[in-house]
């Protein structure tokens, strides 16, 4: 069902530009429509799925799971397993569905990943990792990338980031993208997971260092764009890394992604301003009503704009009841813009 072969992407390898900035995937966040909204404000930007188990590929509704638009281009399919076979098989699903990376989550530190023997967890497996890279990249022509932590636990980073890189590597692993964090699997949350963990940044500039030419991102506590390209360049004797991703920064205030071509990729961004973005996901939003879906399915993910302006309250204050409610339409988001020009005129 190679629905979406004809938009051009997903043959050949990784090279820096493709990993040159990216989205990380974001479970709950990181859907098709938030997808849709990020890709307005960045021609160049890699999106990512949220992480889909290869269970839910193999044994359930695949048009929802993996469905897309062309317009999301370059997007990957992050898969969750630990099994070879069922990792090869859903790769194979994914690259036939049309998505131009397949990326192994070896990352999520959550109880559910746990139990499931993926994610963070993998971080102590690193052969079996390595099976799992050389299984899919057997059946797949597209590029078979691992995102990672730096260790699990009581794992000393260096050897255990080491470890998994070499045994990915040597399975053909397209490329690496490292949450410079470690991830504490006992004692601290999913959420804590995210924040407690102290960054190691030379870290990964130093696994980069010893692998000179396999595409390498980092991700892990960048706020700004500016932040992200002071990482693309040399520090301190060691490589700049050929990409960032950002995660939460890029969802919480999705308004600096109009930053990333003009900044990372010397090209003008495709909307004059975040209006002009919002203007052009009308058609989209009605499509996506008229097919019977709620508004809010697209509207949630536009709650972080205009962060710390005038109107920003009674743009968010709009969507969150409105786009909610029975029967509303696309109008919400009309509605909402009016409320913030409404507060930026009484403030003025």
């Amino acid at each position: 069902m190679d629905v979406h072969a004809e938009a051009g992407y997903g043959q050949g390898m990784l090279t820096p530009r493709d990993m040159r900035f990216s989205v990380a995937p974001m479970m709950d966040w990181t859907d098709r429509h938030c997808r849709v909204f990020h890709r307005l404000m960045s021609r160049h930007a890699r999106l990512y799925s949220e992480m889909v188990t290869t269970g839910a590929i193999l044994h359930g509704d695949r048009n929802r799971l993996l469905d897309f638009s062309a317009m999301e281009q370059p997007v990957a399919l992050q898969l969750g397993g630990s099994d070879p076979k069922d990792l090869a098989q859903s790769a194979r699903i994914g690259a036939d569905w049309g998505y131009a990376e397949i990326n192994l989550n070896c990352g999520c530190p959550s109880d559910r990943v746990q139990n499931g023997r993926f994610g963070a967890c993998l971080m102590r497996e690193p052969q079996l990792v390595g099976e799992c890279v050389s299984a899919m990249k057997a059946v797949v022509s597209v590029p078979v990338t691992v995102k990672c932590r730096i260790g699990v636990d009581d794992q000393e980073p260096e050897e255990a980031l080491n470890a998994l890189a070499e045994a990915v590597i040597s399975a053909g692993c397209d490329a690496l993208i490292v949450h410079a964090r470690k991830a504490w699997l006992q004692g601290l949350s999913p959420r804590e997971n995210r924040d407690i963990p102290p960054l190691d940044y030379p870290l990964v500039r130093r696994l980069k260092a010893r692998w000179p030419k396999v595409p390498m991102a980092i991700n892990g506590g960048i706020a700004t764009l500016e932040a992200a390209q002071t990482l693309l360049e040399p520090e301190g004797g060691l490589p700049g890394l050929d990409g960032v991703m950002l995660g939460r920064a890029a969802y919480q205030n999705p308004g600096l992604l109009l930053g990333v071509d003009p900044l990372l990729f010397a090209e003008d961004a495709p909307a004059a301003d975040i209006f002009e973005v919002i203007e052009r996901l009308m058609p989209y939003l009605e499509n996506l009503v008229s097919a019977g879906h709620s508004p809010h399915a697209m509207t949630r993910h536009l709650l972080g704009l205009f962060p710390g302006q005038p109107g920003a309250r009674g743009f968010r204050r709009h969507l969150s009841t409105e786009a909610v409610k029975p029967g509303a339409g696309a109008n919400v988001l009309t509605g909402a813009l009016a409320c913030l020009r409404r507060e930026r005129e009484e403030a003025a």
